[in-house]
């Protein structure tokens, strides 16, 4: 049984995924040698050519140089960072890293000093006459080094940055997204078991009926959550609750639906469809003892998916609604399909049409 253990312990640590601080160090190297071989091949083949037949001694001087250079800079790297001189929303003390930067010029050029002592090429620079030459291309060396080293960190800051702020701006609507969501389901279940109430005692066959229909339409918004679903699923929930109506309302409720072939799939917020219909039937059809006419339209004209909700009658001023659903819905079309989704309410030739519509493309789910 532990050997079971172990070995399955082992197996979970054998694939457990790289940290991105592996990848980066990796890289770091890998940056590093290169530079510093590269470092080495230019003045091997730059003095090497004023030299004859000392590309050799060249080549060890400036791989020593090289070796030497890599070491010094990695030092560099590891006092930057402990000092956090290049750290977020601090000031880098310039001339102190200046001077560190001449310094290491310094040393480099004295190291590289010794092997020029120690092999001896022919052809070599006698005396101190070198010195401020090779100070110099050295400290120009580590400065272009440091530049390099802090253009990679504040590159990489920027992308985490960017990063950071998109997750905070996603969390951010999925948050706003979610608290609508809670916000619509309670209005239109409030309503349903208020028509629930009014068909108890009138219709008791009736109101079980209902029930039966709104336990459907419940475990509809349950499953859907805050994601996009298919228009099919959500005419699935307006039909149920257009059922409801009609037992409440029979002759007075007249319903048409008029929905393109080929828009079943597209994709919709929950409960949308389903909040402008419930609209037309509380300021259509229960203030008006005649009833009145439903109609539900679905189109693509263009790029643009339009789906219309019109009732026969005038709209009204909303003195006892806080609009809470018609704002829910326009918010949570902008949130889930597109931020150029758009919701009119009009009156024209005797009906109040409400339309919906938003540019065709795929909707930004939301995080889990």
């Amino acid at each position: 049984m532990n050997t079971m253990i172990a070995e399955s312990t082992k197996r979970t640590k054998s694939t457990k995924s790289p940290h991105p601080n592996d990848d980066l160090l990796r890289t770091y190297w890998i940056c590093q040698l290169t530079g510093w071989t590269l470092v080495a091949l230019f003045f091997t083949l730059l003095f090497g050519a004023t030299m004859p037949l000392a590309y050799a001694t060249m080549a060890a001087i400036y791989g020593w140089g090289s070796f030497t250079g890599l070491l010094l800079s990695h030092t560099w790297r590891f006092i930057i960072k402990e000092r956090g001189w290049f750290a977020r929303n601090t000031r880098p003390p310039w001339i102190g890293i200046g001077a560190i930067i001449l310094c290491l010029g310094t040393i480099e050029a004295f190291l590289v000093g010794l092997g020029f002592a120690a092999m001896m090429p022919a052809g070599a620079t006698k005396g101190w006459g070198w010195v401020p030459g090779a100070i110099f291309g050295w400290v120009t060396i580590f400065s272009v080094w440091t530049a390099l080293y802090l253009y990679t960190i504040s590159a990489r800051r920027s992308k985490q940055l960017e990063a950071e702020a998109l997750r905070l701006d996603i969390y951010a609507k999925d948050a706003e997204l979610r608290a609508l969501q809670a916000q619509v389901n309670p209005h239109f279940f409030f309503n349903s078991l208020n028509s629930v109430r009014g068909l108890i005692f009138e219709n008791p066959n009736a109101a079980a009926q209902m029930i039966d229909q709104l336990a459907g339409i419940m475990r509809y918004a349950l499953q859907s959550g805050d994601a996009a679903v298919s228009l099919s699923r959500e005419m699935e929930a307006v039909n149920a609750y257009l059922a409801i109506e009609k037992i409440r309302f029979e002759d007075r409720l007249r319903v048409e639906i008029d929905i393109e072939s080929g828009l079943h799939e597209t994709l919709i917020p929950p409960m949308a469809l389903q909040t402008l219909v419930e609209n037309a039937v509380k300021y259509g059809v229960e203030r008006n003892a005649l009833g009145s006419d439903i109609c539900i339209s679905g189109k693509q004209i263009n790029n643009m998916m339009r789906i219309e909700v019109a009732n026969t009658g005038s709209i009204a001023p909303f003195t006892d609604s806080t609009k809470l659903g018609l704002e829910n819905t326009r918010k949570r079309l902008q949130l889930l399909l597109n931020p150029a989704a758009t919701l009119e309410i009009r009156e024209e030739q005797g009906w109040v049409r409400v339309l919906m519509q938003w540019p065709s493309q795929p909707p930004r789910q939301p995080n889990p």
